[in-house]
């Protein structure tokens, strides 16, 4: 089965056991935490929960550019091996908890390592899938591994409270960590190519997130994820109020409606690489954007618990379809050097989305009711499309002329086709560092924005 090609290879197939492996443990801690929630206040279980998840938010906010502008300078085996063993520790210590602050503590720290872990793990699977087709089909199965997770782990779980408690739980989750942690341990992983940017500590942080939104096409993919999240968001923030509320049914039919977006998902991801082969990762996401829009419009017609199974699927497809041609995008968009930069800033912005999409949803909801939830949401997810279409232009290149003003600087770099200049012998092997000068020139190559390249072209 061609989806199953990456496996083949031994680096990649470490690294997606221990996906796997950290999945599982981490689904089991979700069903946990809201027991956890629970037991610290009974009579605001949901007010605690709702904090953490807002915690989590902000800790991808603030931790992951960070992260993207040190990580190339990190060993990447020792950094995400490290990583899981810290979350290791820290689920550990969950059980533990016997007031909210300290909940909220570990909730902030371990989210921290996930900021630091994910866009890291991200940006080396290019390094170990060169070829695109193997790429594609490596985040499909990732994505796929997600999804089994979301359907498996609260079953699980739930298998696993008929003979111990929660507490159990976390300390099986911690386990999986330290198993994902063997499996990088285990794996051959490629060195990170140097960075050749200069600038202190402000410049480092920043620069992933100013660079992706300099990039139309990022820029694009950033508008299209945030259709992703005002969809997703209807479907896990309002599920259980359309259910409960507005069709007056028991709680035990929410999982079975929610199911419905994972199995669309799954069909999406199935049939994804095929489609790429012929149509590119634009007409594809906006085509999702235009499926989610869609599926929000559509929730305004009232449909009944069986009609909104089908229009719940439609909203998991037409979410793969944006969600798994995303790290093609970046991939594309930036260099190999910078890719930590570009997929931490990627990891940060979107979740800020995602923030935003959940929000609107308990906003809409609770303001509007729930018609108003589906208008609302399906008003900004249209607009966003259309947005996205614009900035994302049609006959997008990677190819570009552009003009490179007279300069000197001092950075690490190669001789390419930006360096050629005389040495006095004292500079060292290359990549190496010196003050150089380069002459104005205009000239045409992959265009991207990094250190000689601070602003796109104008058409």
């Amino acid at each position: 089965m061609e989806m199953l090609q990456p496996l083949k290879i031994a680096t990649f197939r470490w690294l997606f056991l221990g996906q796997v492996t950290s999945l599982l443990g981490t689904g089991l801690t979700t069903v946990a935490l809201a027991l956890l929630a629970f037991k610290l206040d009974p009579s605001q279980a949901g007010w605690v929960l709702g904090i953490a998840l807002s915690i989590k938010m902000v800790a991808y906010l603030l931790v992951a550019p960070v992260v993207g502008g040190y990580a190339s300078q990190l060993p990447r085996k020792a950094w995400l091996a490290g990583l899981n063993v810290g979350r290791a520790c820290l689920v550990a210590l969950l059980p533990f908890c016997d007031q909210v602050w300290q909940f909220f503590l570990i909730m902030f720290l371990l989210n921290s390592m996930a900021a630091g872990y994910t866009p890291v793990y991200q940006a080396l699977l290019p390094d170990v899938l060169p070829d695109d087709k193997d790429y594609t089909r490596a985040l499909t199965l990732s994505r796929l591994a997600m999804e089994m997770e979301s359907l498996f782990s609260p079953a699980l779980a739930a298998f696993l409270l008929l003979f111990t408690s929660y507490q159990l739980l976390f300390e099986l989750n911690a386990i999986a960590f330290v198993l994902a942690a063997c499996c990088l341990l285990s794996a051959a992983l490629p060195k990170g190519a140097l960075s050749d940017r200069s600038g202190g500590i402000w410049q480092r942080v920043t620069f992933g997130v100013k660079s992706y939104l300099k990039t139309p096409r990022l820029r694009g993919v950033l508008l299209l994820n945030l259709v992703l999240s005002a969809a997703g968001a209807m479907v896990i923030v309002n599920s259980v109020v359309y259910v409960r509320v507005k069709l007056g049914m028991g709680e035990e039919f929410v999982p079975m409606l929610m199911l419905a977006a994972g199995v669309g998902s799954m069909l999406a991801a199935f049939i994804l690489p095929s489609v790429l082969d012929h149509w590119s990762d634009r007409r594809v996401m906006l085509s999702g954007a235009g499926l989610l829009t869609v599926a929000l419009l559509a929730g305004l017609g009232e449909p009944n618990y069986w009609q909104m199974m089908p229009l719940w699927a439609v909203i998991g497809f037409g979410s793969s379809l944006i969600l798994i041609p995303t790290g093609r995008v970046v991939r594309h968009s930036c260099k190999e050097s910078d890719r930590n930069d570009y997929f931490s800033a990627n990891f940060a912005l979107t979740h800020g989305m995602w923030l935003l999409g959940y929000f609107l949803a308990g906003w809409f909801g609770s303001r509007f009711g729930i018609n108003g939830a589906f208008l609302g949401l399906a008003v900004l997810a249209g607009a966003a499309t259309i947005l996205a279409w614009v900035v994302w232009r049609h006959d997008d290149q990677q190819t570009l002329w552009h003009e490179h003003p007279a300069m000197e600087h001092l950075h690490p770099h190669v001789h390419d086709e930006h360096h050629q200049h005389e040495h006095q012998g004292w500079e060292g092997p290359e990549p190496h560092i010196h003050p150089h000068y380069h002459s104005k020139q205009r000239h045409r190559h992959k265009f991207v924005i990094d250190e000689h390249h601070v602003h796109w072209p104008r058409p």
